[in-house]
């Protein structure tokens, strides 16, 4: 009789055993994906403010160029729909900020124009930064989805109400 209640308890502590281990790996899990969403919100932002800086070097640019009147409205206007523009209309604004920006470099080099050097250098700098958070950006983003894909974590829902993270269409533009 006393065999059998050591087997029963011992039963039991392996069950007990085998359900903490199951909690602490569905916490650890939730945690690990609440760490990768919060990556990619941060990636999102650094890459949000130098989108926002360029855009603003972009206007700098203008106000100190001899450029002709209807390069500066283009650069101008594309600044500013890059710079106002919402979630759902920023991928276009940005891709067009960007080819407005190297058809200004581009005559610039062709043509005699007296461009602000240390703002192109500062443009040239945020636009390196750029490429850097952007990829930053899209290894977060890689690395929540793939941990988000899991069977356990869609099974006991870790993800939460959490948005699913984004890739932008002008990430893959060449800057």
């Amino acid at each position: 009789m006393e065999s059998k209640v050591k087997k029963v308890t011992f039963n039991q502590l392996i069950i007990v055993v085998l359900i903490l281990l199951v909690i602490w790996y569905l916490s650890f899990s939730a945690s690990r994906l609440d760490r990768l969403h919060h990556r990619v919100e941060t990636s999102w932002a650094t890459l949000d403010s130098l989108l926002q800086k360029r855009a603003a070097i972009a206007t700098e640019i203008i106000r100190e160029s001899n450029l002709d009147p209807a390069s500066s409205y283009l650069i101008s206007s594309s600044a500013r729909s890059a710079r106002d523009a919402m979630i759902s209309e920023r991928s276009e604004a940005e891709s067009i900020l960007s080819e407005s920006l190297k058809m200004i470099q581009e005559i610039a080099y062709d043509e005699s124009l007296e461009l602000p050097s240390d703002l192109l250098v500062e443009l040239s700098d945020v636009t390196s930064k750029i490429k850097l958070a952007i990829n930053l950006h899209l290894e977060a983003v890689n690395a929540a989805r793939n941990v988000r894909r899991k069977l356990i974590i869609r099974l006991f829902r870790l993800a939460g109400k959490a948005p699913e993270p984004v890739r932008y269409a002008f990430e893959d533009d060449v800057l």
